[in-house]
């Protein structure tokens, strides 16, 4: 119980998790592994079966001797950690094999060590080059097996041009790696497929309609977040139509967000349509005596071109009331997801630039990225800081850290300067520092 609190409150530990988080949400990881995906399978020449793995309970029965001789940390912590249990209603229970997941020691169970790519399971590492060094890439054209491991955390697919090869040589390599570990393939859900029939992965369906790759949001996914949005319907009968809103809004947007990379526009307006016949029910529940128009004028309004926007009023501790409307998720922008390159690391000055680089066109994909960037615009007076010349669009501009953030920098705006592209290249190869340039006064008023 002691061991438990005080690693709790480690921060060596609370960093230990925290390692290799810039840049690596969810949201981004899942796009990469989608983005493989679509990169491994999108070719008419590409692989056209795969082997839908999935490893029965991971973190239940990871082996933790081959932890403690495979994990690049101290093995005394490590050893503290996988021992010291977890807590659940007040009862401690130890954990004399596997992890609790969602425990302290998940998230780095859940990173590669020493490596900044992706937070690839522990478990995995080297699943890839012991593929690579069995399937050699370096034979004669037309021979290729065209095995490709793609993988996101304890989930992974892999690519191959005949069923047979999965089914005696991929699979079994795959089940003796996994050994070694105490790891075993979950024989009810993997899988082997063909492209042609689909296969899920990461809540995505992946399939080929005609030779044509288009990857969609699951069945499985779609059926799951409406069920979800109907629950929280029914359980608030009583509710303002501005606190429902406040209720169904969180999810509308993590849902839309998270799948706005692949093909789901046409998802995202039956989701939509649902929703709304289920808000329909809700408010003519509540005015059994009004008739349609009065509901309508009620509780929807036009906005940005559609007449049925659903809206309300909430309010908020010390603060008057104030409208809300309903998320519509067909217009959430469909944005492909550009992959980090596989060796960039955040941390090293050498890729300081790339990273600024993407920093940048993320900022001009949103309204409030741009709104950031006319601020920092203003705030130097449209003067590139380096040469003392104008910024303008013909010139472009990069996004450069004063501190840098491999250095250990913030991503705030005061620690951020606009430089036209050159400027900006010439400052990173030959070593010049730059400074915040101060705004003349009635700028910041203006």
């Amino acid at each position: 119980m002691q061991a438990l609190h005080l690693l709790a409150l480690d921060p060596v530990a609370e960093t230990l998790a925290d390692t290799h988080s810039y840049g690596f949400r969810k949201e981004r990881c899942c796009a990469d592994a989608i983005g493989q995906c679509f990169t491994a399978l999108a070719r008419q020449n590409c692989a056209r079966w795969i082997l839908d793995a999935d490893i029965a309970a991971c973190f239940d029965r990871i082996d933790h001797d081959w932890l403690l001789a495979h994990i690049p940390m101290n093995s005394r912590r490590l050893r503290q950690w996988l021992k010291a249990g977890y807590l659940q209603a007040g009862e401690l229970h130890p954990t004399e094999e596997g992890a609790p997941q969602g425990g302290i020691i998940s998230p780095v169970l859940a990173k590669r060590g020493g490596d900044t790519r992706s937070p690839i399971n522990l478990a995995l590492d080297g699943l890839q080059s012991r593929l690579t060094q069995k399937f050699s890439t370096n034979r004669p054209k037309g021979n290729a097996s065209k095995v490709n491991l793609i993988r996101y955390a304890d989930d992974f697919v892999i690519t191959g041009n005949s069923k047979e090869l999965l089914e005696t040589q991929v699979k079994p390599l795959v089940e003796e790696f996994l050994a070694e570990r105490g790891l075993t393939l979950s024989q009810e859900k993997t899988r082997i497929t063909s492209i042609d029939e689909g296969f899920d992965f990461l809540s995505q369906n992946v399939r080929k309609y005609k030779d044509k790759l288009l990857i969609k949001p699951s069945k499985e996914s779609v059926k799951s977040v409406c069920g979800k949005l109907r629950e929280i319907v029914k359980s608030n009968k009583q509710s303002t139509a501005g606190n429902l809103i406040m209720r169904l809004n969180p999810l509308l947007r993590g849902w839309a967000n998270y799948h706005r990379h692949v093909v789901s526009k046409r998802i995202f307006t039956q989701v939509d349509h649902a929703l709304f016949l289920c808000l329909w029910q809700w408010a003519k529940r509540r005015h059994p005596n009004k008739n349609r128009r009065w509901i309508k004028d009620r509780y929807f309004e036009r906005f940005e071109g559609n007449n049925w926007i659903f809206c309300g009023m909430v309010r908020e501790a010390g603060k008057p009331k104030r409208p809300v409307r309903l998320v519509q998720m067909a217009s959430t922008p469909i944005v492909r997801h550009v992959p980090i390159r596989q060796a960039a690391n955040p941390y090293d000055p050498d890729w300081e630039i790339y990273f600024e680089t993407r920093l940048g066109l993320k900022m001009t994909a949103s309204l409030k990225g741009r709104r950031q960037l006319r601020a920092l615009w203003r705030e130097q007076e449209g003067i590139c800081p380096v040469c003392n010349q104008k910024i303008t669009l013909l010139t472009g501009w990069h996004n450069h850290h004063i501190v840098w953030r491999s250095h250990g920098g913030s991503d705030r705006s005061s620690n951020r300067v606009l430089l036209h592209p050159h400027c900006h290249r010439q400052l990173h190869s030959q070593g010049f520092t730059v400074t915040k340039p101060r705004p003349s006064p009635g700028v910041n008023e203006a």
